[in-house]
């Protein structure tokens, strides 16, 4: 890969920092793709020595049909100090203060637990951020924050790493990991642009802030875009990038698809009978996911919803699944199929698998219905023109939420377009469920233009070719940074 100026391959640098831009980048078709535009990708990440090659393995990936290397290292570790951890999480606080959404305002009453160590940090913490609860506020409080970064081990590490070796373009899978903080100023100091994917379509009006300063944003439609900057209006239009969602690619890719028969007999189920797929969380958000479950079952059990319907349970990739042993013993039809990731220490060490890619595009295709607790499965299914109910029941009285269910995430900013868009229908009661299930399962075509709506607005691309518009968005950054650095070396 030796050479100068416009006769090298442009190089991309990404920093995927959790499982999820494993799954968006490394395992859809944008390796192919780079490889076929001859673009040379270092790739930073927690998958770095996993499945996809170590850190000193360089080799092509899915395609042979380019002159394009992408490399995998794994990120530098950067142990946050005291200050650090300060500032960051004032920023977080101070964000959510000031944004005021109703999953902002419940993210921001959450208890604080830990260490007493920890739990003074972050009460301090909190009360700066509120002190902070201003735009032009918060603005001035990252100005100490990426001081203190500029100086962190990791931060001269990444100069060094992209001193030696340019990128002409870094690329973070996600806005909010502090760990892109350092390669990002890294960049940033070296003059190298960079951007970043919007993770979800949840993250801007329901998390924190964005972590590290970058100059490019990656959408996936122009309600993300209004979204986003709606909370950073310092964003202006020429730095927004609508290229879809590169998690749904997949799903355009009739290679991973097997025959329906073939799929559900590989899972037990029998392809002559309706499947349900049903949907979890993770055990903070959605505790009552096993008793929901289990009032599923029972209604099938009693013969409220007609046809036999057969229910396939997909729990979280964080849940360790234990939580549904009971019912699972109840009721040994069930079929119960944790997702194939690997598992680690904290949620960002938990890594997809190229199986699971597959698995998931297959249940979203093959399954009848799904149901599932304001879920982005939701979109999922959708995709697939496949109905969608979702679970408002509480299960406990009072309720384990702090109030009704139909009143906490049913009323978040992202999904309340979702419910009142009517492409999915709300259970709020046991007969609720039975009948919104029976109906779906006799009729599928129930609501189909609103499904279909509503994916037109939440993934402004046809499915299938966010990676290629991904990749053109940097391919053009890319490039207009090759030839003012050029054009700059021969002024």
């Amino acid at each position: 890969m030796s050479g100068s100026g416009a006769d090298r391959p442009l190089h991309l640098a990404l920093l995927i920092p959790d499982g999820p831009g494993v799954r968006n980048l490394q395992l859809t078709r944008f390796p192919r793709l780079c490889a076929e535009r001859g673009l040379r990708v270092t790739a930073f990440t927690v998958a770095a020595g996993g499945e996809r090659g170590g850190d000193d393995d360089e080799s092509l990936h899915a395609s042979a049909s380019g002159p394009g290397v992408w490399r995998d290292r794994p990120l530098v570790p950067h142990p946050e100090g005291p200050a650090i951890q300060l500032l960051r999480y004032a920023l977080y606080y101070g964000h959510l203060a000031w944004g005021d959404t109703r999953a902002m305002q419940l993210v921001y009453r959450q208890p604080i637990t830990g260490s007493a160590r920890h739990r003074l940090l972050r009460g301090c913490a909190k009360a700066l951020g509120r002190l902070c609860a201003g735009r032009r506020r918060l603005d001035c409080l990252e100005r100490p924050y990426r001081s203190l970064v500029a100086r962190a081990p990791a931060t001269l590490a990444y100069e060094q790493v992209f001193g030696h070796d340019p990128p002409d373009f870094v690329l973070a899978s996600h806005q909010r990991p502090p760990s892109t903080a350092p390669p990002v100023i890294a960049a940033r100091r070296l003059g190298i642009p960079t951007g970043s994917q919007i993770f979800s379509w949840d993250n801007l009006t329901s998390k924190g802030r964005i972590a590290s300063p970058f100059e490019s944003y990656m959408v996936w439609s122009e309600l993300m875009e209004s979204e986003l900057r709606r909370f950073y209006p310092r964003i202006g239009p020429d730095d927004v990038h609508l290229v879809g969602a590169a998690q749904f690619d997949p799903y355009a890719d009739d290679e991973l698809l097997q025959r329906r028969d073939e799929f559900l007999a590989g899972l037990g189920l029998d392809p002559a009978r309706p499947v349900i797929c049903f949907s979890g969380g993770d055990r903070m958000t959605c505790p009552e996911d096993p008793e929901h479950l289990e009032l599923l079952l029972e209604l099938i059990a009693d013969g409220r919803v007609p046809g036999r319907p057969q229910v396939i349970a997909r729990p979280s990739p964080v849940d360790d699944g234990a939580r549904y042993e009971r019912v699972r013993g109840r009721f040994p039809e069930l079929v119960f199929s944790p997702p194939l990731w690997s598992t680690g220490n904290g949620w960002h060490e938990f890594i997809p698998t190229a199986e699971d890619v597959r698995l998931l595009a297959n249940l979203t295709q093959h399954c009848d219905l799904n149901v599932n607790t304001a879920s982005t499965m939701s979109l999922d299914f959708a995709i697939h023109d496949r109905p969608v109910v979702n679970l408002a029941i509480d299960m406990h009285d009072p309720p384990v939420y702090g109030g009704p269910l139909r009143e906490v995430y049913y009323r978040f900013e992202h999904y309340q377009r979702v419910v009142e868009s009517g492409a999915v229908r709300v259970a709020t009661s046991a007969d609720e469920l039975a009948a919104q299930v029976a109906a779906y399962l006799a009729d599928p075509t129930l609501d189909r233009a609103e499904r279909a709506a509503l994916v037109r607005l939440q993934v402004g691309r046809p499915i299938g070719t966010a990676c290629s518009a991904l990749l053109d968005a940097c391919v053009s950054i890319a490039s207009r940074h090759r030839a003012g650095r050029a054009g700059g070396a021969v002024g």
